[in-house]
């Protein structure tokens, strides 16, 4: 397992974040198999400020290594970029700790921290607003307000003389930081749900960093980004403002007896004769959070639902309402429906997509009565060419 010292930020800047391995569910719904992050930061200079704190599942070793950096030297400010529970849960133990250790935060800010803890900072609160600084010494400290990104208290610090954006759940991801795997496909797969619905929110803070000489991203999840960061940002950019980051198909379906099922492998199939990149999700047995990312990740769309109880199969209705959450958007949707005697589902899906901002629908809706046979699979072909050419 790494240890927090293996996390190089700089000389002046040291990481005392903790991997968590063992939650299953981030935020009580995400699924986490490689566990999380939290992170945390320790500017040294002639004042310390400590970055942030952590979840308190790992409050004990964040301490250890705290006190591991600081040695006999105690923290002049504790600056608190985001409330949420899996970064401030920490706080009132570090304040107890520390009791001449001021607290940097904005208003919304400390109006949480009386709602999370009982603790009285009488004469400890720096209160700071868009565009403060804070001198360390030869560090210096700007103040960044990001609200609902993805609470309306959060902030980002800039430290100038090391060039260092401190990014709070910004270009965050989910994984513990010795898992290896791609850092796109999680650090998508938190955007899209966590901070998904706050485009808007993200646009504008992209604008206010690109006014800054950003060497270091330090997010609360996920690596510290040193290079190529261009790649990040952009990333950021496209996802952000709801554009697709590649051509292709993803398909999300439901299939209660294995029929739905045949007639998505089916137009798979044809998809990929076609040259279309495809990815398939089975919405009643695959990660739901993964799906949203995946109908984010390309520019068009397949719901496939059988229908019940005169309406949309549970998993796929649940697929689309977390779609509506995250403000799905500037796609185009195909629809296949099955039914024996009153097929609804193909309607009703209809009508969520249609109630969506810049979505354009793929004709034909395409009905598999019962099971796929010969003029269902001639549909799902025809079907296969609108799709391929709606590019």
């Amino acid at each position: 397992m790494m240890k927090y010292s293996d996390i190089t930020v700089s000389d002046s800047i040291k990481y005392v974040g903790v991997n968590d391995y063992d939650l299953d569910l981030f935020e009580g719904q995400y699924i986490i198999p490689n566990g999380v992050a939290y992170n945390s930061y320790v500017i040294f200079d002639e004042k310390i400020a400590v970055m942030d704190t952590v979840d308190k599942r790992a409050c004990s070793e964040w301490l250890e290594n705290l006190e591991a950096e600081l040695g006999a030297r105690v923290p002049d400010y504790l600056v608190v970029q985001h409330m949420e529970p899996d970064h401030a849960a920490s706080i009132q133990v570090l304040a107890e700790k520390y009791p001449d250790m001021e607290i940097v935060g904005n208003v919304k800010t400390f109006a949480m921290i009386e709602r999370f803890f009982d603790i009285d900072l009488s004469g400890r609160k720096v209160t700071v607003s868009e565009g403060d600084t804070l001198s360390l010494g030869k560090h210096n400290l700007t103040f960044v307000m990001a609200p609902m990104i993805h609470w309306p208290e959060v902030m980002l610090t800039y430290e100038s003389s090391e060039k260092v954006l401190f990014s709070a759940d910004a270009f965050g991801k989910f994984g513990a930081l010795d898992t290896d795997e791609d850092w796109a496909c999680e650090a998508r797969r938190y955007y899209f749900n966590i901070v998904g619905k706050y485009g808007a929110q993200v646009q504008a803070l992209l604008k206010k960093a690109a006014a800054l000489d950003i060497s270091i991203i330090c997010p609360l999840h996920g690596p510290v980004l040193k290079e190529n960061l261009g790649y990040y940002i952009n990333l950021y950019d496209i996802w952000s403002s709801y554009r697709p980051e590649q051509e292709g198909v993803f398909i999300a379906y439901a299939s209660i007896y294995g029929n739905t099922k045949a007639g998505v492998e089916f137009l798979a199939d044809e998809l990929r004769e076609r040259g279309v990149k495809v990815a398939v999700s089975d919405l009643s047995r695959d990660d739901w959070a993964e799906a949203v990312e995946d109908a984010f990740k390309y520019d068009r769309l397949v719901v496939a639902s059988p229908t019940y109880d005169g309406g949309i199969f549970t998993s796929v209705h649940e697929f689309i309402e977390h779609l509506k959450a995250k403000t799905y958007r500037n796609r185009r949707v195909a629809i296949i429906e099955n039914g024996t005697w009153a097929p609804m589902a193909g309607k009703k899906i209809r009508a969520e997509f249609e109630a969506m901002k810049d979505i354009e629908i793929i004709e034909p809706v395409v009905t598999i009565n019962s099971a796929v046979k010969a003029e269902t699979k001639e549909a799902l072909s025809k079907l296969a060419d609108a799709i391929a050419a709606a590019k």
